[in-house]
C-alpha cells in the first residue's frame, strides 16, 4: 500500500535549504545586488543551490533568488491584495530558515505567526 508523504518528509526530502532576509530589500535590486545580500545576510553562499527570499517594505512583493547550474534564477511576486505574512522573528536576526511547508504557506496567504506546531516525539539521535 501506498501511503501519503507527511509534511516531515516533505521538509527533509530536498536538499535545497530556504533562507528568509528579515529586513525588507530593495526591489529594484537586480541578480547580483541580492546575491550579494544573500551573502552578507545569511551568510551561505548564494551559488549553493539554496533559495533567498527578500521581501519588500511594504510586504506585498517578494523576490527569490536561486542559482541554477549555469545561471541565477530570479522569481518576484508582487500581490494585489494584502501583505506576505512573516514568521515570529526574533530581533536580532538577520535572517531565518523555512521549512518547504512554511514558504508554500506563506505564498498561500497563511499567517506564519499564528500557526502553532504541537509537540511531537522524536526520537532521541
Amino acid at each position: 500500500m501506498i501511503g501519503l508523504p507527511t509534511l516531515a518528509q516533505l521538509d527533509g526530502a530536498a536538499p535545497t535549504r530556504i533562507w528568509l532576509a528579515t529586513s525588507p530589500a530593495d526591489m529594484r535590486c537586480g541578480f547580483d545586488r541580492l546575491a550579494e545580500l544573500a551573502r552578507s545576510v545569511t551568510g551561505q553562499d548564494p551559488l549553493s543551490g539554496h533559495l533567498f527570499l527578500f521581501r519588500s517594505r511594504g510586504g506585498d512583493r517578494l523576490k527569490v533568488l536561486l542559482w541554477e547550474r549555469d545561471g541565477y534564477v530570479l522569481w518576484y511576486k508582487r500581490l494585489e491584495e494584502g501583505t506576505f505574512k512573516l514568521p515570529r522573528i526574533e530581533d536580532d536576526a538577520k535572517s531565518v530558515e523555512l521549512r518547504a511547508s512554511e514558504l508554500a504557506m506563506l505564498l498561500d496567504g497563511i499567517d506564519l505567526k499564528s500557526v502553532k506546531r504541537v509537540k511531537r516525539y522524536a526520537r532521541p539521535k
